[in-house]
Parts: C-alpha cells; structure tokens; sequence
C-alpha cells in the first residue's frame, strides 16, 4: 500500500471537540483535507457556523454540533447527532478543554472542578461512548487525547496553573491505559502534547511571557497554524496504525531543556 493510500481518510468520520478554533480547527482542516467526514463542537454556535463556512470552502463536509460537554448529559445527544448524519464515527480528536490561573494554596474548589469536569471527566465519558456505540462493535478506532507539555513538567516562576497540569497529566496516563485496554479491539489511543501556541486559552502567557518562552526553545519560534496537522493526520490514519499509547510533544523542543 502506498503512502498516500495509508494517509487517506476517505470514508472516515472523525468527531473534533473544540473543533471551531484554534488547535481544534487547525486538526479538522487536517483530517477533511484527508477526506474524512467532520463534526466539531464547541460551547459557542457562532463560532462553529464561522468555523464551518471556512471548512466548508475547502470542500470539506462538516456538522456541527453546540455542547458544553462538561454537562455530561449533552454527551449522547452530540454523539446520536453525528451517527444519524453520517452513520458511523471512526475518529475521536479530545481536544476541548479549559484552563485556570491561580496559586495552589489558592486555587478556588469551583474553578478545580471546572477544569478536571472538561478535560478530564468529560473526555472519558466521551470516549466511553463513542467506542462502544461505534469503535468496538467496528473492530476499528482511532483515539486522540490533546494533553499538554504542562502535563509532563512543572511551570517556570509566574505560571500557577496547577488545575490545568493536573488534567493534562491525567490525559497522558488515559492515554497509556486505555491503549492498554483497548489494543483487543483494533483501537489506536495516542496524545498529542502541544508547547506553547498563540491561541486564545495561552494568550496571557504568550503576551507575559513570550521572550521567556522564544529564548527557552530551541526552534525560537511558537507553535503555528500548521505544526498540529502532520501528526494528527498519522494518528488518525493507518500510516499509524502500529503505533499507540504515545504521547509526542509538539513545542520546538522546549520540553527537551
């Protein structure tokens, strides 16, 4: 089989949570580039139906589905809407998440929650449910946890984000153990851990920190619009078929200093 054939996505259906911006969109791009079918969710329909008339432009067939999936109830709802719209899902993208700046001794409990709920909890019972309504009777599945550099390390001076760290760490070890689990069934469960981009959840770091962060990695530049888009596109295809329960950083090499 060529290379080509091995990255194609055609016939795929692959679910993007968080999909309307940012790191989301730039993977929807990616896999409907590829040829797969996407549904993106997100909190805000205004930014889904942006991000779809931009989707849509490249030929890309795209649904779109509003959820606040820290509200686990909405979980089955996006997951029924895509099944009745395109009859299968085949890729699961865990990219939503959230995020809270405050010291430890200070972190509010309410705020706590609210980060580990999205990127934590949420993502599991997504998971959850897309395998079993889909990836396992399917005998074929791609998983792809969006975990974080902040989970594989500490913060320089200035950054109190332990909430965030704690999820993102939590991510990694999913990762491992349902790669573990589900291996049996077909399913490839890896993590993408990105450094540091310019999007709206980094924005006070970049704008505090940014020569901090440039002087710090060895490629002396962030993140960009196209850096996620090479592998996600393997995880997501069967030129990655035979690697799972990985974790790559995606960040210039900071995480190597």
């Amino acid at each position: 089989m060529s290379l080509r054939q091995l990255m194609d996505l055609s016939g795929k259906v692959a679910v993007i949570t968080g999909g309307s911006r940012g790191l989301g969109l730039q993977m929807t791009e990616a896999l409907g580039e590829l040829g797969a079918k996407v549904a993106i969710t997100a909190r805000k329909q205004h930014e889904l139906d942006a991000a779809a008339e931009q989707l849509s432009a490249q030929g890309i067939d795209v649904l779109t589905c509003s959820a606040d999936l820290s509200r686990y109830e909405t979980i089955p709802t996006v997951v029924d809407r895509v099944i009745e719209k395109f009859g299968r899902i085949d890729i699961l993208v865990n990219n939503a998440g959230t995020t809270w700046g405050a010291p430890a001794e200070d972190h509010p409990a309410d705020a706590w929650h609210k980060v580990l709920n999205l990127n934590v909890n949420a993502l599991f019972f997504l998971t959850q449910l897309v395998a079993k309504r889909c990836m396992i009777p399917n005998r074929w599945g791609k998983v792809i946890n969006v975990a974080s550099v902040a989970g594989l390390m500490g913060n320089p001076p200035g950054m109190d984000t332990i909430a965030y760290n704690t999820s993102k760490g939590a991510v990694v070890n999913f990762t491992r153990a349902l790669a573990a689990e589900w291996g049996k069934y077909n399913i490839n469960v890896n993590a993408i851990c990105p450094g540091v981009f310019p999007t709206k959840i980094a924005k006070v770091l970049v704008d505090t920190m940014s020569d901090m962060i440039l002087a710090t990695t060895p490629l002396g530049r962030m993140g960009g619009p196209e850096d996620l888009k090479g592998l996600v596109a393997l995880f997501a295809s069967e030129a990655g078929r035979h690697i799972t329960g990985q974790w790559v950083a995606v960040d210039g090499g900071a995480s190597v200093i």
